[in-house]
């Protein structure tokens, strides 16, 4: 084994809680390597918000600014990679890259984030990130009392109205074919002025990421500013799945109070495991960088 291919801790995933879990192990004098495809599930993103003190920065600038800061620590290096298998070893994890690369690590992180699996519509995809979006507190003062769609159907989709109606009374909830709500939703919404389309969509009208309205198959359309959804989702890595780890039933990474997954010296932090958003994402990397680092303590004080 080559001693440059051996590290204390490797994280995959070079974004918000895989950069954060970094730092806690820089400042604990730990060598790290963290594996990054460059491919965030923001890339597309304009502006970044509800982040103390960083509030509207672009998603990238922001990831740029850690890893600057990381490196100035010498114990911290960068791999531009795609982690693809792992296997445990006696002390750890061996981890091979699409580029075949392999190294040893005593402790691993997943900070893998999540794929959204995008309804194959055009123009969601290319709007993703910008105008359709899926979160109100990370977006949803830009477009605040626009003309508001919601592309959701069921008890879902009324809770999604119901969150989204603090924002914006204009509200559209869009089913894309026969409405699943109950008589007793059906009621709330129309109590709450929430007009509800059945009518098949056949695209999202935009530019630039920017939507001006939603097309439907009946040849209609309905003028709207920004879309809310809450695509289905898998996870970005089957590492932690080919190793063994336990699942929530919404398909996150179980993890304990350390943030560590149900495989032993295998953790995992932001969205992969938790809450989807850059403040959580980099509370939960932080804490499992620290917890990491007290693991190895109490390994290594005896």
């Amino acid at each position: 084994m080559q001693e440059n291919n051996l590290y204390e801790v490797i994280v995959v995933g070079g974004s918000y809680s895989g950069l954060s879990a970094a730092l806690s192990l820089a400042r604990s004098l730990r060598k790290v390597l963290i594996i990054d495809s460059n491919r965030p599930c923001n890339r597309q993103t304009p502006h970044s918000h509800n982040f103390l003190t960083r509030d509207g920065f672009a998603p990238a600038e922001l990831a740029s600014i850690a890893r600057t800061q990381l490196l100035k620590y010498d114990t911290v290096q960068f791999k531009d990679d795609i982690a693809e298998s792992a296997t445990i070893i006696d002390f750890g994890f061996k981890l091979q890259t699409q580029t075949g690369n392999v190294f040893h690590t005593k402790k691993l992180i997943m900070a893998t984030g999540l794929e959204d699996l995008l309804a194959e519509i055009p123009g969601v995809k290319e709007s993703w990130g910008i105008s359709t979006i899926h979160c109100p507190y990370c977006h949803g003062y830009e477009f605040k009392n626009q003309e508001t769609g919601v592309f959701s159907n069921g008890t879902t989709g009324v809770g999604l109205v119901k969150l989204i109606s603090n924002w914006s009374k204009k509200i559209t909830l869009f089913t894309n074919g026969p409405s699943t709500l109950t008589y007793e939703e059906a009621q709330l919404l129309e109590r709450n002025q929430i007009k509800v389309v059945e009518t098949e969509i056949e695209r999202f009208e935009e530019q630039n990421g920017l939507i001006s309205e939603i097309r439907l198959r009946d040849g209609s359309s309905h003028s709207t500013a920004v879309v809310y959804m809450r695509p289905p989702v898998k996870q970005q890595s089957d590492i932690p799945l080919h190793l063994g780890a336990e699942f929530t039933p919404q398909g996150l990474l179980k993890v304990d109070e350390s943030r560590q997954t149900t495989v032993p010296n295998l953790y995992a932090c932001g969205d992969n495991s938790s809450h989807r958003s850059v403040a959580s994402a980099v509370a939960t990397g932080s804490l499992a960088g620290a917890m990491v680092n007290s693991s190895l303590i109490e390994a290594e004080f005896i």
